[in-house]
């Protein structure tokens, strides 16, 4: 990895989490204006009562992609916010909502997108040896090897 890559990283993921902290305290505080606030959610047709477990979601969010290690909760945080964004620009676009409201979310997505692209290989699945030891003992793997071996030695083996 380059450092230039390294850098896209890490600002694309500083700027992600300052984005999902602070609309994430909104909705905890459940704060009526500002971006997923009360209003903008009453407003989409969502109960109040959602804003809490959106908070709780993000905030923990947050902590799996700062925190090291732990690459299987950092997809599954990944995963969480690229649904949860597209769900907000899908809810904006249906309500008709002009791109002052949309464009938050959509460069939460794109910090997103950007940040699980450039990820760093310590942070990827496939960076730990229990992953990858458990790849090589799969049934997919030893069928891979065979054909491997097919190739190499015939098919009378």
């Amino acid at each position: 990895m380059t450092k230039r890559i390294k850098i896209i990283y890490w600002i694309a993921t500083i700027w992600l989490a300052l984005g999902m902290l602070s609309t994430g305290l909104v909705q905890l505080l459940k704060a009526k204006e500002g971006q997923g606030g009360v209003n903008m959610i009453t407003h989409l047709g969502y109960p109040v009562y959602l804003l809490t477990l959106l908070a709780v979601w993000k905030v923990l969010g947050v902590i799996a992609l700062l925190i090291p290690k732990y690459p299987l909760v950092k997809e599954w945080a990944y995963s969480g916010f690229f649904f949860l964004v597209s769900g907000a620009i899908f809810s904006h676009l249906s309500m008709g909502d002009d791109m002052n409201d949309i464009l938050p979310s959509l460069l939460l997505m794109f910090l997103t997108v950007v940040s699980w692209y450039s990820r760093p290989a310590t942070r990827k699945m496939s960076a730990f040896p229990a992953a990858k030891a458990s790849f090589r003992h799969s049934a997919a793997a030893r069928a891979e090897k065979k054909i491997r071996e097919q190739r190499v030695f015939g098919a009378n083996s």
